[in-house]
């Protein structure tokens, strides 16, 4: 991605996780403590507070500083998750990655840091299969805003599809058979961001 490309996707998921504090933290709250959604959106405007100030040489210097503030801002266990996150993926990108790529360094970064996997009811659940989806839509010849909406889907599908699994990471793990009725907050959160990626880059691309 070029750095303009890749402030507009920071900028959306920073603005998206703000705009829906109270929907991340009223998931979170089924069977978390309830602050996802107001650690999530704290970091991200902290993040903008000081937008004008990053590093825009590359996108891989971008992204790692995002992740620095992200990683020093956002409360709990999300804050490292989520900075590592970006860390990975800018590091990925400094090396000359694509985005699926900087997506997969992102994954093993989260599942490196919270000793998690797919299938154990956290955001890895819908980040794993958007990854997927991507890298097949643009390996089949999609456009870029064509595989972008393909992974968007399968982030949501695949957050839906929390509802029937057990957590085992986090807070919610400690609820055991409980935690099985409601979506994951982070898959949800990962599903919703993506979808307004879709839509600001159809609209980017349109304009």
């Amino acid at each position: 991605m070029s750095i303009d490309d890749t402030e507009r996707v920071v900028r959306t998921i920073a603005e998206t996780a703000i705009e829906n504090e109270k929907y991340f933290g009223d998931l979170d709250s089924v069977v978390g403590d309830g602050d996802f959604g107001y650690s999530l959106a704290r970091g991200f405007e902290k993040l903008l507070q000081g937008w004008d100030d990053l590093d825009r040489s590359s996108p891989g210097a971008f992204l790692k500083r995002t992740g620095m503030v992200i990683a020093s801002r956002i409360g709990g266990t999300s804050g490292p998750l989520w900075g590592t996150a970006f860390l990975r993926a800018g590091a990925a990108a400094a090396n000359g990655a694509d985005v699926v790529a900087m997506l997969r360094a992102a994954t093993e970064g989260i599942k490196a840091r919270g000793q998690s996997d797919v299938g154990d009811k956290t955001l890895l659940d819908a980040l794993v299969p958007l990854t997927d989806a991507l890298s097949s839509a643009l390996a089949a010849g999609k456009s870029p805003d064509e595989a972008i909406r393909a992974a968007a889907s399968a982030a949501r599908e695949a957050a839906e599809a929390t509802i029937g699994m057990v957590a085992k990471r986090g807070r919610a793990a400690y609820t055991g058979e409980r935690s099985r009725g409601s979506v994951d907050a982070g898959a949800m959160a990962v599903a919703v961001i993506a979808e307004r990626i879709s839509e600001t880059w159809k609209q980017g691309a349109a304009s």
